[in-house]
Parts: structure tokens; C-alpha cells; sequence
């Protein structure tokens, strides 16, 4: 009988405390993952990442549009564990300040897809919102469907953007020359 209770304790003690998927509020010191920069420098909205085995260490995104595209391409080989985005129907957040704990679940929040609004890198954006009243009202503005998260087509998060309007005439052939080039004189 002695040894039932001190087997309990030991098993007890093997099991994995569940990992806390608290969103982490922005600060200062957050970068996107996949720009390496300063997350507070982009305007939009962002989301947060959370993976198995990094407690209180999500991946930030600056926009929107490039966590959900993480989360659903074949290369990810994280478990996601929780994926947070800003609510920018929440008091106080704007475009340009979209807020530091202001966090919704995103699979809980309903999105404007294919609007006039641009994120932080200037691509196309998913725009969150927990109440469905704010995203119509958005979509009225600005353009665009109001959407839940399965919903949301691949294309709107996954395909390239064309930034176009950024280019000059004949930016891409000066881009082959100069790679040309390069490549020549490196294997040359």
C-alpha cells in the first residue's frame, strides 16, 4: 500500500505541464519573422504564432496575411499550437497603431479579404475583427468580403503580389543584366 501513493507522485511528476498560450504583447523588441525587422515600424494589423516547445516565444508576423500563409504551407513542420492577430475593431487601434494586447484567436475572428488596405509590407491584407458588425463596416470603406478564417481562399494568403506600381520601366531587364552579370563573374 506504501508504494501506490509514491507511484502516483512519480507519475505525477513525468506528466508535461500544458504549455501556456497566453498572447505575448508587442513591445519594442518584436520582429517579423520573416523581415527581421521591427514589427512596431509596419503599420496593419499583426499576428503572433505560438509553437509547440517555445513557451512565451510566439513568431510574430507583420502582417496578417503572412502567419496564416505560414500556417497553411507544406514546408511548416512546427506544430501550431495557437495563432493570435490584432483586433482592429478593439478601442484604440489604427492602421498605423494597431495595439500591443489586443489579441484574438484567429480562428475565432472574421476577416476582410480582398480590401483597398495594404499591411506593413505592403501587400494585400487579411484585416481581423472579433465583431462581425466592425469588419462589415470596414468592408463598406474600404472594399472587400468579410470572411471566417476557413473560408479564406489560398490565393488571398499564399500567392505572389504583384508590386507592379513600384517598378519603372525596364527595372526587371536591369535586374537580369546586373544578375547576369554577377553570375559571369563569379563562375568566370
Amino acid at each position: 500500500m506504501k508504494r501506490a501513493p509514491l507511484l502516483i507522485l512519480l507519475l505525477a511528476a513525468c506528466t508535461e505541464e500544458a504549455q501556456d498560450l497566453t498572447p505575448v504583447a508587442l513591445t519594442a523588441d518584436a520582429v517579423g519573422h520573416y523581415c527581421q525587422m521591427g514589427l512596431l515600424e509596419h503599420s496593419g494589423p499583426k499576428a503572433q504564432v505560438h509553437l509547440e516547445g517555445y513557451a512565451g516565444m510566439p513568431l510574430y508576423f507583420s502582417q496578417v496575411r503572412d502567419a496564416i500563409a505560414y500556417s497553411r504551407l507544406p514546408e511548416q513542420d512546427g506544430v501550431i499550437l495557437a495563432i493570435y492577430v490584432n483586433d482592429m475593431g478593439a478601442p484604440g487601434a489604427s492602421w498605423t497603431n494597431p495595439g500591443a494586447s489586443n489579441w484574438i484567436p484567429a480562428e475565432e475572428a472574421h476577416y476582410v479579404v480582398g480590401s483597398r488596405a495594404e499591411g506593413g509590407m505592403g501587400a494585400p491584407e487579411l484585416v481581423p475583427f472579433a465583431d462581425p458588425e466592425g469588419a462589415a463596416a470596414f468592408a463598406r470603406e474600404k472594399g472587400g468580403a468579410v470572411m471566417a478564417l476557413a473560408a479564406v481562399p489560398d490565393e488571398a494568403v499564399i500567392a505572389p503580389v504583384a508590386l507592379g506600381a513600384d517598378l519603372a520601366p525596364g527595372d526587371d531587364a536591369d535586374y537580369d543584366a546586373r544578375l547576369r552579370a554577377l553570375s559571369d563573374k563569379i563562375g568566370g
